[in-house]
Parts: structure tokens; C-alpha cells; sequence
């Protein structure tokens, strides 16, 4: 396999992303050998090597179709459509793609809160979901027309400054677009008429999404990317201490801890000065639960939650020691890998752990939170401050994993060593081959792969690990993608 020249980390951004000109020409010149199609591979490389995926939030009051429309945007039926109080959601943000465009869709379902009323309800959902978006689909029922509710939003979304693509949803015939040309007045400019149940008029809408949304950057090794401070989430299921943790870290009382905190408010990112280096740390402690409030909290948590970890780099995810891990702690860790964020595990209340505890909580750790084996781990307490200077040391070794590169000559050298002693099981009479690669991005790693055949998922999982210990990648997700060859021919029957 040819040793290629990696691409420099002058920060200079190329055309074939973090492929430089003269590395992207030697692995075509590979791909071609081994009998697969340049565009194919092209493509391969294209859709691995964008930077940070934009974000389309979808808000609206309840029973508008909200869910229903995410179901048609993503072209399966996963977001609960049926919005009930305490009907469990492990996600409320998935990944899309339109004309050729990816991005992802934050849902915000239709919860009502009683107790809170309607307004404030619909309002703290629209707030969460705004802030992490590049743009929003604000959906309103053509039918009913606009309702104070659906003012109040608008009066929100005017706040925010995004872009906005007005979906007069519920619109299943021609005689229901007069109904949705009364939406002018909401002055957000034009409805779009749509039935999120039949999918009429929603491919027109989401013309419209994709240009209000921005390109998906292009993948720049060794770039500054946004610039500024580095942003780092600090994230946990509520009463973990993310607020102590945040004052003890600023070094004064920058949020307010208590429980008698409204349900809304706005979120403040904090500039904070650790190790002679300014941090950003994008502020998840407003989530605030009132007793009458247990319906729905984890929903307006994991909304919380999803703008931070779209906004920051780095997920400092904080667990309580002191209990059991939840399953709630592992939504959260799902929810930051799968953002593709680098990720720091932080154990609070250490200080008040006795020795059977800290054995207990070590095979917790081993058999809950297996998938995040790689996360560099602090154990921490935010009343004391006890191993505070251990937190940024952390934070720095997983954005160097999640900025590394591996050459893809020395990839490629890494690849043959590998396959020559551990090669793939057969199947079926076949064993299939990887037959070269290259990393087509950082911020996370991103790998291509190329084969002679399906690659199992049990071998995918032998490769990152084995990526992992020959290149380190600590404190980062691993996105491996596998094409398949194609038999010659195939194309031209």
C-alpha cells in the first residue's frame, strides 16, 4: 500500500477536505487499482469529510403534527407521535437528508403542562430547540389558524434571529390552501401548505429548509473551525451538581443553585479561566424541576441538553457517585456520542464514597458504561473543589483525540498489518477483504473503509478498538463507514 504525505496542519483548508491535493491524487489512483468506482468514492468521501452537520429545530404548539412532520423530514416513523405525558423519548434529535443535503431535526413534540399552562409550555420547548438551531420550521395548524400560542412563538422566534420556514401543516387538498394563506398575518413571510400524514407539499417545504439552513462546513484539519474559546457542555441528569461544579470551577457564584428556579430562562455561557486558558462553558444548569412538574422533566432535560451539546465541543458529562448509575446518565452519554462531541466523564461527591461504594461503582462503570471505555475519566467534588486542576488536563487529551489524524499511507500500512493476522471470518464460503482506507475527517475521526464484501459489525467493532490502541483517540467517538465493491459490470446491466 502506498505511503502517502498526510496533510499538513498549517490549517490551510483544501479542496478534498482534510485529504491534502497530493494524498486525495494517491488514493484515487488506489481506488482505482482495486477496481472501484471514482464516484462512488468520491461520494464515500464527501459525505464522511463534512465538519459539524447543521440543525433544524421543529417547534409549534401541541397536536399540530410536529412529530408526524419529523417522521416525513427523516422518511421514517421514530419520533412518538402520540404526545402524552410521561411517554418515554430517548431522543429527541435525528439525522436527515434532502436533495443530496444532510442536517439534523430536533423534535420538540407536544408537551402540556398543565400546571404551567400552554404558553409557557410551548414557549420553554421552542427555547431550548432554538438554541441549538441554524434554522427553524415553525408549525402552525392550518385548520385552526393562528392562536395566541402560536403568537407567542413568533414573538420568541423574532428574539432568536433564525431563519424561519413558516409549514401550515394540515393542508390535504387544494381547497385547505386558502385556510393557509391566512398565516400571512403571523408575518414570518409565506406558508408553506403541507400534510405531514401524506406528504403533501413537504418536499417543496424543505427546499425552502435547506436554503435557510448553512452548507455543512467543509472538514479543515488543523483549523480553528468557530474560533474563540473552546466550548465545552457541561451536562447530567438534574441535582448531579453541574451548577456547584460551574461556581466551584469559576472560582465564585456564577449560577444560582437551588430548586425554585422557573421552568425558562435564558441561557448564559460562561467565559471562565482555567490553567491560563479562557473556556467556554455552554451553560445546560437551567432546567429547573417545581414539585407539581415530574410529568415531562426528562423531555425538557434531554431538549436542554441537545442545544448544549450542539453548541460546545467537548461533553463533560457529570455522574453522582454517590448513586447508581441510571439509565437517564446513559441516555445522556448516548445522546454526546452520538453528537459526535469529545466526551470527559466526571464523577461528583467522590468525597463522601467509602471503600465498598468506590468497588461497587468500579463495576458499574465496566458493565454501564462500557461504550464510553475511551472517555477520560476525573473524580471530582464540587462542594470541596477536591482534583478541580484534573479537569482541564482531561479536557485537553479529548480534544487532541478528537482532532487527530492518521495519515492514510500510514493508515493504510496499519490496515494490511491487520488484516494479514486478523483476517475477517467467513461467511457463506466468502471472506471478505479490507482492501484499503483513509480518514476523511476529524471532529470526530471519521474512517472510510473499502471492502471486497460486507463487513460484519462484530469485525467494525475489532477495527476501531484496534484503531484505538495503535493511534490512542482518547476521549473521541469513531465514525467508521465500510463500502463494498461493487462485482465489475454490475453498473452497466
Amino acid at each position: 500500500m502506498n505511503d502517502h504525505i498526510p496533510s499538513g496542519g498549517s490549517g490551510e483548508e483544501h479542496e478534498h477536505g482534510a485529504l491534502g491535493d497530493a494524498e486525495y491524487a494517491a488514493f484515487m489512483e488506489l481506488a482505482a487499482e482495486e477496481g472501484f468506482d471514482v464516484e462512488d468514492v468520491e461520494g464515500a468521501l464527501e459525505e464522511a469529510g463534512h465538519g459539524p452537520l447543521p440543525v433544524l429545530a421543529v417547534v409549534g404548539r401541541p397536536n399540530v403534527g410536529k412529530s408526524t412532520l419529523v417522521n416525513r423530514i427523516i422518511g421514517r416513523r421514530e419520533a412518538v407521535v402520540e404526545d402524552k405525558p410521561g411517554v418515554t423519548r430517548d431522543r429527541v434529535t435525528y439525522e436527515a437528508e434532502w436533495a443530496g443535503r444532510r442536517f439534523k431535526v430536533v423534535d420538540t413534540g407536544g408537551w402540556e403542562q398543565d400546571v404551567l399552562g400552554i404558553d409557557a409550555s410551548v414557549a420553554a420547548q421552542a427555547e431550548y430547540a432554538i438554541e441549538a438551531a441554524d434554522a427553524v420550521v415553525f408549525v402552525v395548524d392550518a385548520k385552526v389558524g393562528a392562536t395566541d400560542t402560536d403568537e407567542a412563538v413568533v414573538r420568541l422566534l423574532r428574539k432568536a434571529g433564525k431563519p424561519v420556514v413558516l409549514c401550515a401543516n394540515k393542508v390535504d387538498g387544494p381547497s385547505g390552501e386558502a385556510d393557509a394563506s391566512y398565516l400571512w398575518s403571523l408575518g414570518l413571510g409565506e406558508p408553506h401548505p403541507v400534510s405531514a400524514l401524506h406528504g403533501r407539499g413537504t418536499g417543496d417545504m424543505l427546499d425552502k429548509v435547506l436554503e435557510a439552513l448553512p452548507e455543512a462546513p467543509r472538514e479543515n484539519f488543523g483549523g480553528t473551525g468557530l474560533g474563540g474559546p473552546r466550548r465545552i457542555a457541561l451536562i447530567g441528569r438534574p441535582n448531579v451538581g453541574k451548577s456547584s461544579l460551574l461556581n466551584k470551577v469559576a472560582g465564585e457564584e456564577r449560577v444560582v443553585v437551588n430548586e425554585l428556579a422557573g421552568t425558562t430562562r435564558d441561557p448564559v455561557d460562561e467565559l471562565i479561566e482555567l490553567g491560563g486558558v479562557t473556556w467556554k462553558f455552554v451553560d445546560t444548569a437551567g432546567i429547573r424541576k417545581r414539585v407539581h412538574l415530574q410529568q415531562g422533566a426528562d423531555y425538557y432535560a434531554s431538549l436542554r441538553t441537545a442545544a448544549a451539546v450542539e453548541k460546545a465541543e467537548v461533553a463533560v458529562i457529570l455522574l453522582d457517585a454517590s448513586e447508581n448509575i441510571s439509565v437517564q446518565d446513559q441516555r445522556i452519554v448516548t445522546m454526546a456520542v452520538e453528537a459526535g462531541r469529545a466526551v470527559v466523564l466526571a464523577f461528583n461527591k467522590w468525597d463522601t464514597l467509602d471503600e465498598e461504594r468506590r468497588y461497587y461503582l468500579e463495576r458499574e462503570i465496566e458493565t454501564e458504561l462500557g461504550q464510553v471505555a475511551w472517555a477520560p475519566r476525573v473524580n471530582v467534588s464540587a462542594r470541596t473543589g477536591r482534583h478541580m486542576e484534573k479537569l482541564v488536563p482531561a479536557i485537553e487529551t479529548a480534544l487532541a483525540g478528537w482532532e487527530t489524524r492518521v495519515p492514510t499511507g500510514r493508515l493504510n500500512a496499519f490496515l494490511g498489518e491487520l488484516v494479514a493476522a486478523h483476517p475477517h471470518p467467513v461467511r457463506g464460503g466468502k471472506q471478505p477483504r479490507i482492501l484499503f482506507g483513509t480518514q476523511a475527517g476529524t471532529k470526530p475521526p471519521r474512517f472510510v473503509l473499502f471492502a471486497s464484501g460486507f463487513i460484519e459489525a462484530g469485525y467494525r467493532r475489532f477495527i476501531e478498538r484496534r484503531l484505538r490502541e495503535e493511534f490512542s483517540f482518547e476521549g473521541t467517538p469513531i465514525h467508521i463507514s465500510v463500502r463494498v465493491r461493487e462485482k465489475r459490470g454490475a453498473k452497466k446491466k
